[in-house]
């Protein structure tokens, strides 16, 4: 527990920097927000990002003490962001190399060419690498697409290129576009055992590495069709999928949630959940990108259910201070819709941010393969200013506010220490009084800024 208060503000020009924080005084007038110790939510699993393909190819470009460092401050308990909840693909995504699946063999329904020899290269040891400073790393998996033979149009991708995201070929015919409402995955009962058992194989494969993956998620973005490995799924095609995939991770001690979801219709989720069958296997869900809109609804009607925001909306590999504002108010809308859980999207990447399939986006760390060095990113920073002071466990404590300022988020750690985040998005430098408690604190916040103050236990 902290035997005295912290306060560290980061803006535009300066991260990170430490302050003299202020100090509980008696009320004087009306606070502007109210910290409700006595109405305490979720608790918080953790926070992470994502181990992609190209994160580590990246990372390679660095010399060894410069790689070393950047894994120190991202995952050291007490160091940096503390990420201790991350995700990772089975076979191929939109930041791999390029496609792959662990089995392309047409038909092979026993599996009996099942092989992840293409990790050994990249997604292991850069796991392994997390794993030497965050031992107690969790990990959770999902695919992109299954292996081309198990899907109708015999193709890793859904839609033809376009200028909106990527211009790459990626050898996709008019006649295999996939569509949304529609199950690009062959619903035959022999392809949905293969396709459970493959989730297992990859599943046992890792373990065999002494890499533990404690969750699964059957699909990233179930409705839409890319450009990239993609597969689109019905809520009646996922809920036949999961009677054989829920089975086959109880087997091995491993969860299930629903996921990804990204469109607002809490009904689709809901739809797999209240089967008889299915339901009683999902654990949670998981929601990005629009989903966004279904999370409160989901809270709301199943308050018990476990969300983990999958992933946050990657940017334009622009990686500026624009885009961190923006990362904050998905982070705040998350947190206060019910998520027990917050993940970045990619890690690392090279300058511009440039994916196997031409999609610009951002990440936690830049890499400049000129010069290779490195540099944190103001987003990088953001997280940090939850991650590394929120610990697992930890309740979200809600906030009422009363003076226009409603740009903060409020947690009681294990260990009773009370964790505020607060924005000020103007220009000017601005006050806040919070009430916490019979006490006020009223930090004079710096113009567009980000605060976090850690108090001991009240």
């Amino acid at each position: 527990m902290p035997q005295s208060a912290r306060w560290i503000v980061t803006t535009e020009t300066e991260p990170w920097q430490e302050r003299t924080a202020p100090e509980l005084g008696a009320p004087t007038g009306m606070p502007g927000v109210f910290v409700e110790l006595d109405r305490p939510q979720q608790r918080i699993e953790g926070f992470g990002a994502s181990f992609n393909e190209l994160g580590w190819t990246a990372l390679e470009q660095l010399a060894e003490g410069d790689r070393d460092a950047v894994i120190r401050e991202l995952f050291e308990p007490g160091t940096g962001a503390n990420l201790s909840l991350c995700r990772m693909p089975v076979g191929a995504n939109d930041f791999s190399r390029d496609w792959y699946s662990y089995d392309e063999v047409d038909g092979d329904l026993a599996l009996e060419h099942f092989s992840i020899e293409n990790d050994h290269e990249t997604l292991i040891p850069f796991i392994r690498a997390a794993k030497a400073y965050q031992p107690a790393l969790r990990l959770w998996a999902s695919p992109w697409s299954p292996p081309t033979w198990m899907k109708s149009n015999g193709h890793y991708a859904g839609a033809l290129p376009n200028t909106a995201i990527g211009t790459v070929e990626n050898g996709l015919r008019e006649d295999q576009v996939g569509r949304e409402g529609t199950d690009m995955i062959r619903l035959e009962e022999p392809v949905l055992e293969a396709y459970a058992d493959y989730f297992g194989r990859f599943i046992d494969a890792y373990r065999e590495q002494g890499i533990e993956i404690g969750m699964v998620m059957p699909q990233n973005e179930f409705n839409s069709a890319q450009i990239f490995p993609s597969c689109t799924w019905t809520p009646e095609g996922l809920t036949a999928f999961v009677r054989h995939l829920g089975p086959a991770m109880a087997e091995r001690d491993v969860e299930v949630f629903l996921g990804t979801l990204e469109r607002p219709d809490e009904r689709m989720a809901e739809a797999v959940i209240e089967d008889e069958v299915a339901g009683p296997y999902i654990a949670g869900v998981g929601i990005q990108w629009h989903g966004k809109a279904a999370a409160p609804i989901l809270h709301r009607h199943l308050p018990d259910l476990r969300i983990y925001q999958t992933e946050q909306e990657c940017g334009d590999g622009l990686n500026d201070w624009r885009y961190t504002r923006f990362a904050w108010t998905l982070l705040r809308h998350f947190i206060t819709s019910g998520a027990t859980a917050y993940q970045y999207w990619n890690m690392a990447l090279l300058e511009g941010g440039i994916s196997r399939w031409g999609w610009a986006q951002n990440s936690l760390v830049v890499v400049d393969p000129a010069t290779k060095a490195y540099r944190f990113t103001h987003e990088l920073h953001l997280l940090k200013h939850v991650s590394h002071f929120v610990a697992e466990g930890a309740e979200v404590i809600p906030t009422k506010s009363y003076s226009g300022f409603d740009e903060q988020l409020a947690f009681r750690n294990p260990d009773g220490s009370i964790v505020l985040v607060l924005h000020n998005g103007q220009r000017v430098e601005q006050r806040v009084d919070i009430l916490l408690g019979d006490r006020v604190l009223a930090p004079v916040l710096p113009a567009d800024s980000f605060s976090t103050i850690l108090l001991p236990a009240l």
